[in-house]
């Protein structure tokens, strides 16, 4: 499951499990300490859990530098999906194990309940599908030109692939669209398949012809089958697949040039 939908609004999953993650981390350790204290407990989590973002987004920065040095404003757009979540975890662990040398008292608190919030996101993650690989789920799709019905995996045609589910009314896809558009220009070793949610050929040609984006490969998926199969109800989302049709990496929400540049490399074929 990639989001949770709210009504109208379709959050991603990732956050959601976090926030829940340490809510649970900060009540057991208000929990487990007297009273009194039960107030620097609760800030001690917070604090580590907002360390431990900003390492984890500092650490991946670092990691692909040379693809935000080209539009560094996107190092500031967290909605890319990129942090680094090894680094952020030592930093906030390290952040409590420093605050039990001060307060030994809350030490059995910090290390129960981290210990529990750490076991439970990973729990979360992997039970709703975000730590797992997945294949390409076998759904028929329909050409925009010729109206041939084709699965995801004959469209994809053995290659290392990027599908992006979309509609013209989404205010995000229209946002990313463009940069979607000129990488499926650039790249020679990866596919792009644009796979639109439940509109009708007329309204997507409109769309893409008033937008003048030139884009190949676009599928309609008329009864939105594919959202439902990967257990998303929101767009935009991008799924990137390996050549053997294995996913290798989920992102909701908009995606800006360097966070697509950055898991296009995953896809390339080596030398």
């Amino acid at each position: 499951m990639l989001s949770i939908a709210l009504g109208p609004i379709a959050l991603s999953m990732a956050p959601v499990l976090l926030l829940a993650a340490v809510w649970a981390v900060s009540w057991m350790a208000t929990r487990l300490t007297r009273k009194g204290s039960d107030k620097v407990t609760g800030r001690a989590v917070v604090h580590a859990t907002l360390l431990a973002l900003l390492v984890a987004r500092v650490a991946y920065l670092a990691l692909h530098a040379d693809a935000y040095l080209a539009s560094p404003w996107a190092a500031l757009d967290l909605r890319d999906g990129g942090w680094f979540a090894p680094a952020g975890l030592v930093a906030g662990l390290a952040w409590l194990a420093w605050r039990s040398l001060r307060e030994p008292s809350l030490r059995r608190a910090w290390l129960v309940s981290s210990s529990a919030g750490v076991a439970l996101w990973w729990l979360a993650t992997a039970a709703s599908g975000l730590a797992r690989s997945q294949a390409m789920p076998p759904v028929q799709l329909t050409e925009l030109e010729g109206t041939r019905s084709v699965s995801l995996s004959e469209a994809a045609r053995g290659r290392p692939e990027v599908v992006n589910l979309w509609a013209s009314w989404c205010g995000p896809c229209r946002v990313e669209m463009p940069v979607l558009a000129a990488a499926q220009q650039r790249e020679t070793a990866v596919g792009f398949l644009f796979v639109n949610q439940g509109e009708s050929p007329a309204t997507v040609q409109t769309y893409l012809r008033q937008e003048g984006l030139p884009l190949r490969e676009v599928l309609l998926d008329s009864g939105s089958t594919l959202g439902q199969a990967i257990g998303s109800r929101g767009v935009p989302i991008t799924l990137f697949y390996d050549a053997q049709g294995r996913q290798v990496d989920p992102h909701f929400g908009i995606l800006n040039a360097a966070a697509l540049q950055n898991r296009l490399r995953q896809l390339r074929p080596g030398p």
